[in-house]
């Protein structure tokens, strides 16, 4: 066996090393979930029109007009956004590295738990929570604050409007995960 092969499986089998390389790899996957999920839902909620009492009624523009897009419902739903400007070129372009680091993680996960994370590893993961915040600061202020009579006659500025997933980062209100991952990225 090779000295950098025996590394690799002393570094892997270490509880010190795996455990956080473990939690960390699963945290992104799971947080890269979360952002895939609210960019899908969020458009697709916008456009259900009722309830049958099984499922919702969902406008047939949502599937002639927005999946009429992109065949894939996440790349649909990004465009979606972009044109409502929500979310810019870069921004997709961004998310693409985002998904591309997920892909990484969850295929090669044995290799990165032996040799370690990836170094741009904590910026992907910072560009995931970046943009998840910024999709949802732009949907409460301009769609629920919209619809909403309690929140039409306040004036709230983009920067005040704080989403769940900011506020529980929030180092007054965090919860442990997101204690966790500041500890862990500090």
């Amino acid at each position: 066996m090779s000295d950098n092969i025996r590394k690799n499986w002393e570094r892997f089998l270490n509880p010190e090393v795996l455990r956080p390389n473990l939690m960390l790899a699963s945290i992104y996957i799971a947080t890269y979930e979360i952002l895939k999920d609210s960019i899908i839902s969020r458009v697709r909620d916008f456009y259900i029109t009722g309830f049958d009492g099984k499922n919702d009624i969902i406008d047939p523009i949502y599937y002639s007009d927005i999946l009429g897009k992109n065949k894939s419902p996440l790349y649909a739903s990004l465009q979606w956004l972009r044109e409502a400007q929500a979310i810019t070129d870069d921004d997709i372009a961004l998310f693409n590295q985002v998904k591309q680091r997920r892909n990484d993680i969850a295929h090669e996960i044995s290799r990165m738990l032996s040799e370690g994370l990836p170094a741009d590893f904590a910026d992907r993961f910072n560009d995931t929570i970046s943009l998840l915040a910024k999709i949802e600061r732009w949907w409460i202020i301009n769609v629920e604050m919209q619809i909403d009579p309690d929140f039409m006659r306040m004036e709230v500025k983009e920067d005040n409007t704080w989403s769940n997933s900011e506020f529980t980062n929030d180092d007054r209100y965090c919860s442990w995960f997101g204690r966790t991952i500041k500890i862990l990225f500090q």
